[in-house]
């Protein structure tokens, strides 16, 4: 969503980073690029009138220009900014604390996006708050409305409240109030119903319900592709609903931003959810640093690794690394790898997520090399029988041309994924001479007595490696590695 603000913020700090000395003249210069920039991203005129002027009111400061690095300390003064900007250092988190059945209550446009938001948060809070949650549908007048939010709960498995035909909105929040205390239910999810527009029937049913559920949550569900116009909306609702806190869905589109760096500014509300897909596990919890991070280009290291424990299943890695450690490694074994790359949301979000790599972000883009190498590599892999996967040497000019065909890929493609898991399978293998993991935990600085500090291994800290820190000496030199192992860690 922010790469095209992204990129202007950046090439504007790589300016300042240039020069080794900043007259105020130069930091005015580049805050009214950076307005500019924000601007385009259809941020609110006030919200970029008060950031500019805070950015240049401490950047301006004698402690900066006569700094070493006067560029980087801009950057960290936009950067400590935009979090303000966004909610703060501690994300906001859902009151969960009060008198069971905890009344969540959805609100905001047709066609934002709340019906699944409300199945999303649910699963959420099935499966990391361990709570059992319960979810009525309130819509009367989109159709199917009821039956979507249904469907959805059989997705996620959580409860439903059952449809009865004909029942108003206000007549469905007390039903629902009754059955989740009956089922007692931990939270009780209210999808309430939307209107094209904001309108006086719309306030007041809304208003009604509320009256009924005392809902604990009041969520707007905002639709981050609409802009500006967002922010208006959020803006209406703001003085007609006690709002709690902001839903915005569709972070992972290609907006320009503006709707979720206004928000908080003009509802007063912190943002909690961010909606990053379709699929109903495509939410995460708004943290302003993070965010802050991916538009300053320092990358999101915390979510990335969030996402890999999430995708990586644990006996399957536990196999992997016995493997390892004989110095085996097959087409299955790579084929693993892939997928668990796919399920952290591909090449692109990856690269998104990692300090420094825009620009590889964006040769990635220009070469034209996307996700769907991932799904293609997959694809090869899978069209081998399942000895070919076991071992590759079996693979001759006619049986590549069989699994070109049957992938419905190029035999050069065919060749790209061998050479790779060639590659991959000689590292394995200068692992296991090198006395396998710890071996390996010589380079990080272990002297072969752990994994260099890493968390519940044993040995000394990181050092040995250049740029790696530590002891000097502490670990193993490159220039003394297997060739093959050599040159794997020089292409990383």
């Amino acid at each position: 969503m922010f790469d095209n603000l992204s990129d202007r913020l950046g090439s504007v700090f790589d300016k300042l980073k240039g020069r080794g000395a900043l007259s105020e003249q130069d930091v005015r210069d580049a805050m009214r690029e950076v307005r500019i920039a924000l601007l385009e991203a259809d941020v609110a005129l006030p919200v970029v009138r008060r950031f500019i002027d805070a950015v240049t009111e401490k950047a301006i400061g004698q402690d900066v220009l006569r700094s070493v690095t006067p560029g980087q300390q801009v950057v960290k003064i936009v950067n400590d900014e935009l979090i303000e900007m966004l909610g703060g250092d501690e994300p906001a988190t859902l009151n969960l604390e009060a008198k069971p059945p905890v009344v969540i209550m959805m609100v905001g446009l047709q066609g934002s996006g709340k019906t699944t938001s409300t199945a999303k948060i649910a699963k959420l809070l099935k499966e990391k708050h361990g709570k059992k949650a319960l979810m009525a549908s309130l819509d009367v007048n989109r159709p199917a409305a009821q039956e979507q939010l249904a469907v959805l709960g059989q997705q996620a498995s959580v409860a439903t409240l059952p449809i009865i035909a004909g029942q108003q909105p206000v007549d469905i929040a007390r039903r629902a109030m009754e059955s989740a205390r009956l089922q007692s239910a931990d939270v009780l999810l209210l999808d309430t119903a939307g209107r094209l527009h904001v309108d006086e029937a719309l306030m007041a049913e809304m208003k009604a319900v509320a009256g009924i559920s005392a809902p604990t949550e009041v969520l707007l569900v905002v639709d981050s592709l609409t802009g500006q116009d967002a922010v208006n909306v959020a803006k209406s609702f703001t003085d007609e609903v006690p709002l709690t806190g902001v839903v915005l869905t569709r972070m992972d589109g290609d907006a320009r931003g503006g709707a979720a760096l206004s928000m908080r500014f003009v509802t007063g509300k912190p943002i909690k959810f961010a909606g990053t897909g379709e699929k109903l596990d495509a939410i995460e919890a708004f943290d302003a640093k993070r965010v802050a991070g991916r538009i300053l280009g320092m990358g999101d290291v915390v979510s990335l690794v969030e996402k890999a424990a999430a995708a990586v299943n644990q006996e399957d890695a536990e196999a992997l690394a016995r493997k390892m450690a004989k110095g085996q490694f097959d087409l299955d074994d790579l084929r693993m790898q892939l997928r668990q790359m796919q399920n952290m949301g591909g090449l692109g979000m990856l690269a998104g997520m990692m300090p420094g790599m825009k620009k590889a972000k964006a040769a990635m883009a220009s070469s034209g090399m996307d996700d769907k190498v991932l799904v293609h590599m997959d694809a090869i892999i899978g069209s081998m029988t399942r000895k070919e996967r076991a071992n590759p040497a079996l693979l001759n000019a006619k049986r590549k041309k069989r699994v070109a065909a049957g992938s419905g890929r190029q035999v050069q493609e065919v060749n790209k994924v061998l050479k790779m898991h060639q590659e991959m399978s000689r590292a394995m293998k200068q692992i296991k001479k090198m006395g396998g993991l710890k071996g390996l935990g010589a380079l990080f600085g272990g002297g072969g007595g752990g994994m260099g500090g890493m968390p519940g291994m044993d040995g000394p800290g990181p050092g040995g490696l250049p740029g790696m820190g530590g002891k000097k000496g502490a670990g193993v030199d490159p220039n003394t590695l297997p060739p093959d192992l050599r040159k794997l860690l020089e292409n990383k």
